[in-house]
């Protein structure tokens, strides 16, 4: 019994031995395949840098329309927000005595001009008497006076006439310039302009063209000059350079204008110089006081390279991208970066125009392992 027992044991045994080697091959270690990823190298294209800043509007003219002769208000001849060419009359001030004191001047005028006219013809005898020694010197020298103070009554009666015309000019308000006509402040039948503060009637602004104010920083203001010096242009140049805007419900800068001006010196308290430029505002999508983004081009840059701006990173070094070398291996590549261009970044520094850049599958690349690189166009990996 206990032989037939230890023989079936040691047969089991050996039967078994087979089974543990082939349990044994099935698990060995088999390395997994490098991960896949998307790879481009940078597009290269010409690229124009600009300088980015802020900005408001402002009208280029902007004033109160103000009572300058007394009386009261006879006629309003606008409606409010009614856009004013230059001259157009605005107000009228009580003009009946003004029109009555400029007949008055003129009349004095021609009564002095008359006057003037006698003295001269009497002073005009006079001389010719003198020099002929048929009458006496003193009677040459009173023609003389009275000739004389004849033409000085004229020029005070003709002074009057100029300064009633004034008054009665004034007693008709006019658009100075070319504006809306903002809400009248008066109404017909108020006294203005009387001896305490100046009466305001209304205000009008001028929005067409108009300008953007902005301020460029000392560092920008250096980096402009040494452009310039570099492309030989002169103060006049910078009238052609252009400059455009963009509001803050704007998709990029729609609106195109011009530089116009800069300040002659560096706000020392801010570091900054006070610049303008000026835009055509015919459909008054422009209105004083707006916010705007300010563009303005600084250089072209020929050849640039540029990749998509999802490929970016960013740690304690600054921004970098993932580069995989010809053996395949990833590379940690410290960049400068430039503006972004349609979801492009240009890349200023760090990169080669033959660089693999990983474009997708960034979370499945390490630096320093393989990866299985899939080559795709840069622009399509946006």
């Amino acid at each position: 019994m206990n032989g037939g027992r230890t023989f079936l044991l040691v047969a089991g045994a050996m039967a078994a031995l087979p089974m543990l080697g082939a349990c044994s091959n099935e698990n060995h270690y088999v390395a997994p395949p490098p991960p896949k990823v998307t790879v481009a190298t940078p597009t290269k294209k010409p690229v124009t840098r600009y300088l980015e800043l802020t900005g408001n509007t402002v009208a280029v003219n902007s004033t109160d329309l103000v009572a300058r002769v007394s009386g009261f208000v006879h006629d309003i001849l606008y409606q409010d927000g009614d856009v004013a060419k230059k001259g157009t009359p605005l107000f009228t001030i009580e003009p009946e005595p003004y029109d009555v004191k400029l007949k008055q001047a003129q009349a004095a005028e021609a009564a002095a001009q008359a006057t003037l006219t006698q003295t001269q013809a009497e002073y005009d005898r006079q001389s010719a008497l003198v020099a002929s020694q048929t009458v006496s010197r003193s009677a040459y020298d009173q023609a003389k006076a009275n000739r004389d103070a004849a033409q000085g009554s004229f020029d005070q009666a003709h002074a009057n006439t100029q300064l009633a015309q004034l008054n009665y000019e004034y007693a008709h308000v006019a658009a100075p310039f070319d504006g809306v006509v903002m809400a009248r402040q008066v109404s017909i039948g108020q006294f203005v302009g009387g001896s305490g503060s100046p009466t305001v009637l209304a205000s009008i602004v001028q929005v067409d063209p108009i300008y953007a104010t902005y301020n460029i920083s000392e560092r920008d203001v250096l980096r402009l000059r040494e452009q310039m010096a570099k492309l030989g242009m002169s103060r006049d140049d910078l009238k052609q350079v252009p400059v455009e805007v963009g509001l803050q419900s704007e998709t990029g800068y729609p609106h195109k204008g011009h530089f116009d001006y800069a300040a002659p010196m560096v706000n020392a308290s801010t570091g900054t110089l006070a610049a303008r430029a000026i835009f055509d505002n015919k459909d008054r999508a422009l209105l004083p006081g707006f916010f705007v983004r300010v563009r303005i081009p600084v250089e072209d840059q020929p050849e640039a390279l540029l990749v998509p701006d999802a490929a970016l990173g960013s740690d304690q070094t600054g921004r970098y991208l993932l580069v995989v070398n010809k053996d395949n291996v990833v590379e940690h590549r410290n960049v400068t970066t430039g503006p972004t261009i349609e979801g492009m970044r240009v890349i200023d520094d760090g990169l080669k125009a033959d660089d693999q850049v990983i474009v997708a599958g960034v979370l499945r690349a390490i630096p320093g392992q393989k990866v299985d690189p899939q080559v795709q166009a840069a622009a399509n990996a946006k």
